[in-house]
């Protein structure tokens, strides 16, 4: 293996479904969630990338036999230079699996290979990974991009449900899998009304009301086989109906509604309105058998932060800022981040030796920060710049804290990104953090060693506008 290539073996041991406990295996399952250049995008013209999935139960000398097999057909490739980058992947291949004396509990997915990045150079990178729930794939492959899409469905952890909203006006279905709502189908109808008109035609105007009625409903039963049943399976973990009438009750005890959907309703409910905004509403009142589904969790979360703000207990921070001196304090009981949070943390060295923390963005121009205000110099860089998310998956167990991952698609989400900057915490005890002073400057207080564990001052400035 050449000094230049990544070498990375990734432990993953949580679900991810719920932030509190994907945080406890977070670091391995957040590099699979939030990499910001997952494997499949790696891409190199030549045949220069091995990808290998091994289900628990089988032997690493399989693999390894395999390899040995692959190497001697690899030989007989025309290209040189193709035959040379598919030998050498195989090889450091071979390498990788010596590491591992039995396949883990999960399985085990290599993926070594040459490939090119963002600026178009080549680079050797090598991925060992114990996924975080078992997989079911075997797999070889010798191409030109990583193969993950096994990985890929390993992600969909999150519960399915299935929601039928009905009305008069018509129908809708959509599921709800994690914090993702979607309107899978919709429909509009036209039935029939009730009315006191007819004279002797009233039981004729009645029989055809009910016939409308009737084949609206084997209509609405037919389009649920059809969204929530696949290959005579049904595809959701549980079914919701909802509606602000009568017909979500006649298509429940309808024997047009198929048994297999019937067996799998939850809950039926009744809403104020149909359509999306009885979508919404019908999310809410189910809340109570979908409460583990994350987009319950999430809105449930934040809006408990919510709450303490409207109580004005003082047992909330929000911002880099105060959110990291109340770490340092260790007064956070739940850090709550929004997944998609870009701040850098940047590890600088000034003249007189100290390292320094810069928080930024990747949109942020502004260079002074970086200066050493000392001598006026550009500080130089003593580590890698880390995302903010990365280093709080890596330390916040370090600040006795729980993180919770959220994201801005619910309505509590959206206006914690936007109001507060998609960084807060709900702390175990008041802090008032106006009366705590900083050391230097106003934008600058001290943090731990992240390295030794040790508490260190460090000067800390914060250069986003958080």
């Amino acid at each position: 293996m050449s000094s230049d290539e990544t070498d990375q073996a990734i432990e993953v041991g949580m679900e991810i479904p719920q932030a509190s406990q994907h945080a406890g295996g977070v670091q391995g399952s957040w590099n699979i969630m939030y990499h910001p250049h997952p494997p499949t995008s790696r891409v190199c013209p030549l045949s220069s990338t091995v990808s290998i999935l091994t289900p628990p139960g089988s032997q690493i000398s399989q693999a390894s036999n395999m390899l040995t097999a692959e190497y001697g057909t690899a030989s007989n490739i025309k290209s040189r230079v193709n035959r040379q980058s598919v030998l050498a992947a195989i090889t450091s291949t071979q390498q990788k699996l010596k590491l591992y004396n039995r396949v883990p509990d999960n399985g085990l997915c290599v993926f070594v290979g040459t490939v090119l990045n963002d600026e178009g150079k080549e680079k050797k990178i090598s991925f060992a990974l114990e996924p975080f729930k078992p997989i079911n794939t075997s797999l070889y492959m010798c191409d030109s991009r990583f193969h993950v899409e096994a990985l890929e469905e390993l992600l969909e952890t999150d519960s399915k449900w299935g929601f039928i909203i009905i009305d008069g006006n018509g129908s809708l279905f959509g599921t709800l899998s994690g914090n993702t709502r979607e309107i899978v189908h919709k429909f509009t109808v036209d039935l029939p009304k009730k009315h006191g008109r007819g004279g002797q035609s009233a039981l004729r105007f009645s029989r055809l009301r009910e016939e409308a009625r009737r084949n609206y409903v084997r209509k609405v039963a037919e389009l649920a086989v059809q969204h929530f049943i696949t290959n005579d399976k049904v595809n959701v973990a549980g079914l919701v109906l909802a509606g602000s009438a009568e017909l979500k009750t006649d298509l429940s005890g309808s024997d047009l509604f198929d048994p297999r959907l019937l067996a799998k309703v939850v809950k039926v409910v009744d809403v104020s309105y149909g359509g999306e905004n009885g979508f919404n509403q019908a999310i809410e009142l189910a809340a109570d058998s979908l409460a583990n589904v994350k987009f319950v969790q999430e809105k449930k979360l934040i809006q408990k932060y919510f709450d303490e703000i409207a109580t004005d207990s003082g047992k909330y921070c929000f911002g880099i800022t105060d959110t990291l001196k109340a770490l340092d304090m260790g007064a956070v009981e739940t850090l709550i981040v929004w997944e998609n949070l870009d701040i850098v943390r940047n590890t600088l060295r000034n003249a007189a030796g100290e390292e320094v923390i810069v928080y930024s963005n990747p949109n942020d121009k502004d260079r002074e920060k970086f200066i050493d205000k000392a001598t006026g110099t550009e500080m130089d860089p003593s580590a890698e710049p880390q995302l903010l998310l990365e280093w709080f998956a890596e330390k916040y167990k370090d600040f006795g804290a729980s993180l919770e991952f959220v994201t801005n698609k619910s309505q509590e989400g959206s206006q914690f990104v936007k109001g507060f900057g998609g960084i807060g915490g709900i702390l175990r005890y008041k802090l008032a953090f106006e009366t705590l002073g900083d050391d230097e400057d106003e934008d600058e207080f001290y943090d731990s060693d992240g390295d030794s564990g040790a508490w260190s001052s460090l000067p800390l400035r914060f250069s986003a506008d958080v």
